[in-house]
């Protein structure tokens, strides 16, 4: 049964968070991305072409966004939920749970996408707010959703300054609180 939602923009950590979190409780956890990039590779498609799709085909995205959904009602399912829209799904769905957004300025998320892929910090910087951007464009369309608003999420921790260490010590406090 879902416990907690972990979101936020490419590059803010959630990935490195939900492993923590993981390594603390043993839950089991269903990465938004994750499922992405399997039916990206079911398709034969690269990430790159099956986002290009998405774009497209917005019928692609709302299959991919109801099987996260499905499993955030499923008593047997995970219990962690990692994706840019699973703190609203999981308030528009009443579940109770935490539900915690990561915020991280265009800059940091392009200096920790370098930090781990390489390439100029200009071309990580610029790739990172225009796919931020496409994001915000593609989920208003789709769902009316404006991924500034933080009202769906009970927790937001700004990790610009903090270690990997100190957004779960963050987390995992508000944990013992829900």
């Amino acid at each position: 049964m879902l416990k907690i939602t972990i979101s936020g923009a490419p590059g803010s950590g959630t990935s490195t968070l939900v492993g923590k979190i993981k390594q603390s409780t043993g839950w089991r956890s269903l990465n938004g991305g994750e499922v992405f990039r399997s039916e990206a590779q079911r398709r034969g498609l690269s990430v790159v072409e099956f986002s290009e799709l998405c774009k497209k085909d917005l019928n692609v995205d709302r299959s991919l966004d109801r099987l996260l959904q499905d499993s955030m009602n499923d008593e047997a399912g995970p219990e962690i939920i990692e994706s840019r829209l699973a703190g609203w799904w999981a308030k528009q769905l009443e579940i109770e749970c935490l539900r915690v957004w990561i915020s991280t300025s265009d800059e940091e998320r392009a200096r920790r996408v370098q930090n781990r892929e390489g390439g100029a910090f200009e071309h990580r910087l610029a790739e990172s707010s225009a796919r931020q951007d496409a994001d915000k464009e593609r989920y208003r369309v789709l769902y009316d959703i404006d991924l500034d608003e933080m009202t769906p999420y009970n927790l937001v921790v700004n990790a610009d300054n903090l270690s990997a260490e100190e957004v779960f010590s963050k987390v995992s406090s508000a944990m013992g609180e829900v």
